[in-house]
């Protein structure tokens, strides 16, 4: 076992990142102290970093082994010499980032290196991404960074060209199928077609696999290209799909947000009866604000997922109208699929495809959800 089983179907990445932690181990110079994990959802950037940065702490292995104390800690993100960032809300602003960039600058307390690991670093404002790309250039010389991005065009030119590349691809079918039967222990059959349906996103098949919320509600967004049959209808659709977002949003942030503004009520001073002590407003209300933005991106995220399994309905309804004999992600619906596509025409699903897409760019820039889900589901209705 080493911390790089999880990562599947990466074997060229795996070699890659092995090949720089023996390098590291030898005390060869160059180690490259900027790197970018890139790859589409579900192909296990995150993952990647974070089994990078374990085998880096790892004094046991040196590919990491997976069970010491250091490695474990590092994937559990508890590690004294990691610092894992989560963007919670739309961005991270220049203040975390030279915070970040502070603790960053710090010596290791008893690892090899002091290690950032950046997800989602592509959420980082303008004046942000310059107060890293500081950091970057000149890193103390245990430090490293490990930033995550969809694309290496989500940073900043500046920052990705002084950093060393991984490029993750989204794992094949059958080695997220194997994943789910052998290590979890799904039917060979369910774990094929939920391994389908989750397009390679490994962390969405579990979810698929083990939640039977989450199989309910992509089986009911499967449903509305029958029942857009109306004006009525799609509007009505529009808000089905809105509400169940915002509940997903609400179901994540409402024990969160009691943590954490119990906690911080209680490190301002709060008295027995309730009362915060004077000039503590400011810190409450941004608290206030970093919550409801994190319930806005959580709520987009919501709807992009649910945008994206629209879209394999219609990529499998183009697949049977063109024959390509490719496999379908909706394998399970195979009927409904081909009467689908012998009532409507390759052109309409195409442009059925294009207004999915429309509404995502319209949503990630913050264009109101509802309106921009009604506009989507009168064009799939027309």
């Amino acid at each position: 076992m080493t911390v790089f089983d999880d990562l599947v179907g990466q074997e060229e990445v795996v070699a890659q990142l092995r090949t720089a932690v023996e390098s590291a181990r030898s005390g060869a110079s160059g180690m490259t102290h900027a790197w970018l994990f890139t790859g589409p959802p579900g192909s296990g950037r995150e993952t990647a970093a974070a089994a990078f940065a374990a085998a880096l702490q790892c004094r046991e292995n040196p590919a990491g082994c997976g069970h010491c104390a250091d490695c474990h800690q590092v994937l559990q993100g508890t590690h004294a010499d990691l610092e894992v960032v989560r963007p919670q809300g739309l961005s991270y602003g220049v203040k975390a980032t030279r915070e970040l960039v502070l603790r960053a600058a710090s010596s290791p307390s008893g690892g090899k290196f002091q290690i950032v690991l950046f997800e989602n670093a592509e959420r980082s404002t303008e004046a942000a991404a310059n107060a890293l790309l500081k950091a970057i250039e000149e890193p103390p010389p245990r430090t490293i960074w490990l930033l995550c991005a969809p694309t290496p065009d989500d940073l900043v030119t500046t920052i990705r060209s002084r950093c060393r590349l991984v490029t993750l691809r989204v794992p094949r079918t059958e080695a997220v199928a194997g994943v789910l039967h052998q290590r979890e222990g799904v039917d060979p059959v369910l774990a094929g077609q939920i391994a389908q349906a989750a397009q390679g996103d490994l962390d969405r098949a579990r979810l698929l696999a083990h939640d039977p919320e989450v199989r309910k509600r992509r089986s009911l967004v499967l449903d509305l290209p029958a029942r857009l049959t109306t004006v009525g209808a799609a509007v009505m659709a529009a808000e089905t799909v809105v509400k169940a977002a915002e509940g997903d949003a609400l179901a994540v942030t409402e024990a969160l947000n009691e943590a954490e503004t119990g906690s911080m009520r209680k490190a301002l001073g709060e008295s027995e009866k309730g009362r915060m002590p004077r000039g503590t407003a400011g810190a409450m209300k941004e608290l206030e604000d970093r919550q409801k933005s994190r319930a806005t991106r959580l709520k987009r995220d919501s709807l992009d997922r649910t945008l994206l399994d629209l879209a394999s309905f219609y990529r499998d309804v183009l697949t049977l109208q063109l024959g390509s004999g490719v496999h379908l992600v909706n394998a399970d619906r195979d009927p409904e699929l081909r009467t689908f596509a012998t009532r409507t025409r390759p052109e309409s699903t195409v442009r059925r495809l294009d207004a999915i897409m429309a509404c995502r760019e319209r949503l990630s820039a913050n264009v109101n959800p509802l309106l921009a889900v009604e506009s989507l589901m009168l064009a799939l209705r027309a």
